[in-house]
């Protein structure tokens, strides 16, 4: 079955504009009032030097430890506002992690604090192993199994470190950066006249003009001036072009800097256009002049590099060193903006500044990348186990016009031989953008063409203000759209519709609605989207929110959300409530529920929960296919694996040497989708001339016989939350020259090496191989030695070579029959390939199960292990094993699987599906007998003499082919060579 999906793209163009990237329609640090506070605190502290101190203090007799030990509280007090309340909360989980929480207490208002409750899948458990003692001068806890990990809660000033062996790791408040802005009433003063912001200006000349009017000075003797500044700058009101931002409960903003005393190298904060080892922006030599921002924002066109926020945030960095891979997630759902700062190859600082919001912040300790992983993830939750389809190759189009044009598309694949799994519509399939609605003229048939081709389709946030449109009506009825700043009625702003109102997820009432929305059949009293199959999934897009009219092309920051919260308070965390909602609603479309399929751009924390994200609209330049690839690795490191650019990018006509290139790009990313804009030439595949044409019907089939690696790949994630793509320093992580490499990447577990090439006229490429050990070109079994100290080789790369490596000791379960969508290889045989390791060995998994629903939950699955272990002189022995009979605990979405039958329903539906192929690279020499164990028949198997694994050169590596070994994936079996 194909499927189809109509989708909103989202872009600010109308037909016929050309764009470009618009500084002016987003803020800069020096135009944002809390972040000119907070890195004016900043550049004082260091000015300061020595002389300067926190101001925050812990009251020694206000420490308390609970009665299991495991978690510190007490008061504290800042020096510059001594009548003002803080509390501070240090908890130590069950898996190390130490959780910093502070708020302010006792104040006028209240701080924004659910962010968590998003992000989190549950609270986490407490550890029963932990002991606080309290000096002097700090409180301790120690703890691990060797008592390594240390928290230490310096008392004056506040200081908050993580230590593994007597060594600092992770550092909050060492600078003295740590400001919570307390609440306070605006009080009327002398203000200093501003001049009026020019619309349109670059960031120098509006960084004064963007200021709030209101300046009150400040007398120079006043320890507040010397910590805060001489000046009140916009605490209650700021202007950003022809916007005016009310702030009623006046400065809220949250600063803390997080250092890394003893890591050189930062990852993560997606969503960011830069490279993957994150390049500094303060201190010396810095690479941008302002902070990476977290503010999801509908950016079109964005610049290949930079550190402007795009169009998710996921508030994860990781550090690391030869040493150790730690973590810190900074649960905070507001505006925030990050200063990196590498004052030396072994140390990081930062600075965080956040908009509003309490402190809440996760010490992940690691101390492998694995284990970082893993504590991220058993907050947030793994990715969850994908649809199988959805790893196939996704049509895309900005737009397919009609039903005719759509099934064309599709004849043409199959005409061409070309395999594709999803077809995606884009806005103008709903009448005048009322999603839900078809647009009758263009699509009469939508179920009909849904049930031949297969669809899904694009469901923006925001609502038509029209009466006639259900949607808007049912939701204005419910009250449950979200509000403006008045707090009455419903917030209208610009969007494709035009007039427009958008649905407040954070509200409950808004839950059931939405789901029942996406139900084909009626549900009594609720207008539903009767025009639809339960075969059509769903793109999530313009969810940052976009709004065409509003301020950084978003929702005003002072709009009103469920609880009287306002938008500043929510705005990262909207995008993933809207996917969340959307993927439980295609769920509950089935009985029994079958796995949706959501796309979403805007994206948080946790996010990866429900589906897939996508880079958003890039640009058809080789600079924007290079920086995507380090952009999917990020998501991969901020825990959001299903991920992929645009094949081709949104903009832009790409030349047919920039297309296959892409193409190869795409490929070897876990969301695999061309798309293009409205404007832009046809360009799918079957339109290209030879050979390009050829090359990417081959890479369209390469990707195919792959899938069963890459669902493999998400079985993994889905149980350890380690990334589907894996950059040089997880792989390596010793490996200093590894750490900053960010062009090239491996699979999962698979030991897959992809370096896609990204350079015009490129014939060959570099490839860094880390260790000592043998790796073999996938498509012409070629093999190379790399070496303990680090190997740069040069590989051939032309058009129709991509450098691809299956790394020593790796065994891949591949299915080699072409097909035109993978719903038709559920039956097909395998192809076993091992790379022997130097020493003669190899491992691989392959995991099966029906990929549609969740009876793989109850156990019903094919999971094993390939091994290859040296038999005799230069034999070598093949084996199967089941690990589900094995590993029951592991088995897939978390769930344990105690109960695990070795004989379930799926291994039945699948009991005929057999090993066809085997083939062995790098054997010592042409064997003599090739058997499978406990059989006297001789295997029909042919041999090609070469390099063997164990010879320490470069060259064509010997091939054994056995043919139709006769084994089935579901038993144990043994082939043996002699």
């Amino acid at each position: 079955m194909r499927f189809w999906s109509l989708v909103g793209v989202v872009t600010l163009l109308t037909a016929g504009e050309t764009l470009a990237f618009k500084a002016h329609d987003f803020k800069t640090c020096s135009q944002s009032g809390f972040c000119r506070r907070g890195r004016a605190l900043s550049a004082r502290a260091k000015e300061a030097k020595s002389s300067w101190v926190s101001p925050y203090s812990v009251e020694p007799s206000s420490v308390s430890i609970s009665a299991n030990q495991a978690v510190f509280s007490a008061a504290v007090k800042s020096s510059l506002y001594p009548e003002i309340n803080f509390g501070l909360e240090v908890r130590i989980h069950d898996d190390g992690v130490a959780r910093v929480r502070m708020d302010e207490v006792g104040g006028l208002r209240k701080r924004y604090d659910e962010a968590a409750s998003w992000a989190l899948i549950a609270e986490p458990t407490i550890s029963k192993d932990v002991k606080w003692t309290t000096g002097k001068k700090d409180t301790r806890a120690v703890y691990g199994q060797k008592k390594e990990i240390e928290v230490v809660v310096q008392h004056q000033p506040l200081r908050i470190s993580l230590l593994r062996n007597g060594k600092e790791q992770i550092v909050l408040n060492g600078e003295g950066l740590l400001h919570m802005e307390h609440f306070r009433n605006k009080v009327e003063a002398t203000t200093t006249e501003q001049p009026e912001p020019v619309e349109g200006e670059g960031a120098e000349g509006e960084e004064s003009s963007e200021k709030a009017e209101e300046q009150v000075v400040l007398k120079a003797e006043n320890p507040r001036a010397w910590f805060e500044g001489d000046t009140e700058d916009a605490l209650f009101e700021e202007t950003f072009s022809s916007w005016t931002d009310s702030k009623p409960k006046g400065p809220e903003s949250l600063s803390i800097d997080i250092d890394f005393p003893n890591h050189g190298v930062v990852y993560g904060i997606p969503q960011h256009a830069t490279r993957l080892a994150l390049p500094s922006t303060t201190g010396k030599d810095p690479t941008f002049d302002d902070p990476y921002r977290l503010y999801n924002s509908d950016v079109f066109e964005y610049l290949a590099s930079s550190p402007v926020s795009l169009y998710g945030s996921i508030p994860l960095m990781h550090a690391h060193s030869t040493e150790s891979t730690v973590a810190v997630f900074h649960v905070v759902g507001s505006d925030t903006w990050i200063d990196v700062s590498h004052e030396s190859d072994k140390s990081t600082q930062t600075h965080w500044i956040s908009e509003s919001g309490i402190l809440d912040t996760f010490l992940l300790p690691g101390p492998t990348a694995e284990d970082v992983f893993k504590q991220y993830t058993r907050l947030t939750g793994t990715s969850v186990m994908p649809a199988h389809w959805s790893l196939g190759y996704h049509q895309c189009r900005w737009n397919y016009v009609s039903s005719e044009d759509v099934r064309t598309v599709q004849q043409r694949f199959d005409e061409e031989d070309m395999p594709v799994d999803v077809f995606w519509l884009d806005i103008e399939y709903a009448e005048d953008h009322k999603y839900f609605m078809w647009k009758d003229k263009n699509f009469p048939d939508p179920v009909e063409m849904t049930n031949d081709v297969a669809a899904n389709v694009i469901v923006d946030p925001h609502l038509k203000r029209n009466d006639d449109y259900p949607a808007f009506k049912q939701a204005s009825d419910l009250g449950i759209l979200v509000k403006p700043p008045s707090g009455q009625g419903e917030y209208e702003g610009w969007c494709w519709p035009g007039s427009s109102s958008w649905t407040d997820f954070f509200n409950p009432a808004s839950w059931d609605w939405w789901i029942n929305i996406f139900k084909p059949n009626a549900v009594e009293g609720r207008w539903t989207w009767t025009k639809s199959t339960t075969d059509i999934h769903i793109w999530n897009d313009m969810n940052e929110p976009s709004v065409f009219n509003g301020p950084e092309i978003s929702m005003p920051r002072d709009n009103i959300h469920y609880g009287g919260w306002e938008h500043r308070d929510v705005h990262n965390i909207n995008g993933m409530l809207f996917s969340n909602l959307t993927y439980q609603a295609v769920a509950a479309r089935t009985d029994p529920p079958q796995r949706p399929f959501v796309l979403t751009r805007a994206f948080y924390a946790g996010s990866q929960r429900f589906g897939a994200m996508w880079t958003g609209d890039n640009l058809g330049t080789w600079e924007h296919m290079a920086v995507g690839i380090k952009m999917v690795l990020a998501n991969n490191l901020g825990g959001f694996s299903f991920a992929g650019s645009d094949v081709g990018g949104f903009f832009g006509n790409p030349e047919p040497e920039m297309l296959v290139r892409w193409y190869q790009v795409g490929a070897f990313a876990p969301f695999f989708r061309a798309h293009a804009h409205i404007d832009t030439k046809r360009r799918e595949p079957f339109l290209l001339d030879e050979p390009y044409k050829g090359i990417v019907k081959n890479i369209l089939r390469l990707r195919y016989t792959l899938l069963s690696v890459w669902y493999t790949a998400f079985r993994e994630t889905s149980v350890t939350g380690m990334p589907i793509l894996r950059p040089q320093f997880i792989m390596f992580p010793k490996d200093k020259a590894g750490f900053t490499i960010d062009d090239q990447y491996y699979i999962g577990s698979s030991g897959l090496l992809v370096k896609p090439v990204t350079e015009k006229g490129a014939i060959d490429a570099k490839v860094y191989l880390a260790e000592d050990q043998v790796y073999y070109d996938y498509l012409t079994n070629f093999a190379y030695r790399g070496s303990s100290k680090g190997k740069e080789i040069t590989v051939p790369a032309a058009l129709h070579q991509l450098p691809l490596f299956l790394r020593g000791g790796s065994i891949l379960a591949t299915r080699e029959r072409p097909r035109r969508a993978s719903s038709l290889m559920h039956h097909d045989p395998f192809t076993l390939k091992v790379a022997l390791s130097q020493a003669g060995t190899a491992r691989g998994e392959l995991y099966l199960d029906d990929g549609v629903s969740y009876d793989h939950t109850k156990g019903y699955f094919i999971w094993r292990e390939f091994s290859a272990a040296k038999s005799g002189k230069k034999g070598v022995r093949i084996t199967s094993k089941d690990l589900g009979k094995t590993k029951p605990a592991e088995a897939v979405d978390g769930v344990s699987l105690a109960s695990y039958d070795p004989s379930n329903k799926f291994v039945q539906s699948v009991a005929d599906v057999r090993v066809e192929k085997v083939v062995v690279l790098g054997l010592a020499g042409k064997p003599s007998s090739v058997k499978v164990e406990g059989q006297n028949e001789e295997l029909v198997w042919e041999y090609v003499p070469g390099v063997a694994a164990s010879e320490k050169k470069d060259g064509n590596a010997s091939v054994l082919v056995i043919k139709d070994p006769r084994v089935l994936v579901k038993d144990d079996w043994a082939i043996v060579i002699q």
